[in-house]
């Protein structure tokens, strides 16, 4: 798997875990496969063995190329940020596999949520919680969760966005078997449904368990309740900026690759 994962937490404050990339290689040819439209065969891979991937068409690499490029190098920050959207769905499929989890988007800044998951009791078929999902490649990571990030979970919690969670969940219920969705869709205004996940891209400031509770310092006032309901995953890159570069240039080549094989 492209992903291994280390628990970290803080007490009663938050827990998750810290990621390690275990091949870039792997990880990106799994972006490139998102980038042509292809997150279900990517979900799939991660969870079976023994089926065959579809073709990727010429059409779809002009697509794939627009995730994939920064307009302006010098300000990569969409190309980045979606693509560690991409990463933050991957390690999501690999840590619970058994959540229905909204794939990435497919264009660069989208106005909605970086990440919906939906977690089902497989004896009920009920929802037992929703975690909503804050997933930032950033160069300054405290700033990040302080200014804007526990902006965004307060409003979550304030109800400020329950029209789009209720669209965004029932698309998502609505390709999953067994399950009364609109029963579903109405644990959506229970506050202790709502769970939190925040994935963050740190440097050296943040590698330890000291750095790691002054980067989430202040997730239990934001979100209160059970530990379960504060999630913080992490990420730790050396040069965040080039190797993303790196990995994008990486992802064209081998969407190119897998095009020109089918042409």
């Amino acid at each position: 798997m492209p992903i291994t994962f280390s628990a970290i937490s803080n007490k009663d404050d938050w827990a998750g875990s810290s990621w390690t990339i275990a091949k870039d290689d792997d990880l990106a040819e799994l972006i490139a496969r998102v980038a042509l439209g292809q997150s279900r065969y990517v979900r799939r891979v991660l969870k079976e063995t023994g089926f065959a991937a579809p073709d990727p068409k010429e059409t779809e690499l002009s697509g794939a190329l627009k995730l994939l490029i920064a307009n302006d190098p010098k300000k990569p920050w969409h190309r980045d940020g979606w693509m560690f959207q991409v990463i933050s769905w991957i390690a999501a499929n690999l840590q619970d596999p058994e959540d229905l989890i909204a794939p990435p988007h497919m264009i660069h800044a989208h106005k909605g949520f970086d990440g919906i998951h939906v977690r089902v009791d497989p004896k009920t078929h009920q929802i037992s919680s929703v975690v909503i999902c804050e997933e930032k490649a950033t160069d300054n990571a405290r700033k990040m969760v302080r200014d804007r990030i526990w902006k965004e979970f307060k409003g979550m919690q304030s109800g400020e966005r329950d029209n789009e969670l209720a669209a965004e969940i029932t698309r998502l219920l609505e390709t999953a078997k067994g399950i009364d969705v609109d029963e579903a869709v109405e644990t959506v205004v229970w506050k202790n449904a709502r769970h939190y996940r925040i994935a963050i891209t740190i440097d050296d400031n943040h590698i330890d368990a000291e750095g790691q509770k002054e980067l989430f310092d202040g997730y239990s006032a934001v979100v209160g309740g059970e530990v379960v309901r504060r999630r913080g995953e992490v990420l730790h890159l050396d040069n965040m900026r080039a190797w993303m570069a790196a990995l994008a240039d990486n992802a064209i080549e081998r969407a190119k690759t897998m095009v020109a094989a089918n042409v």
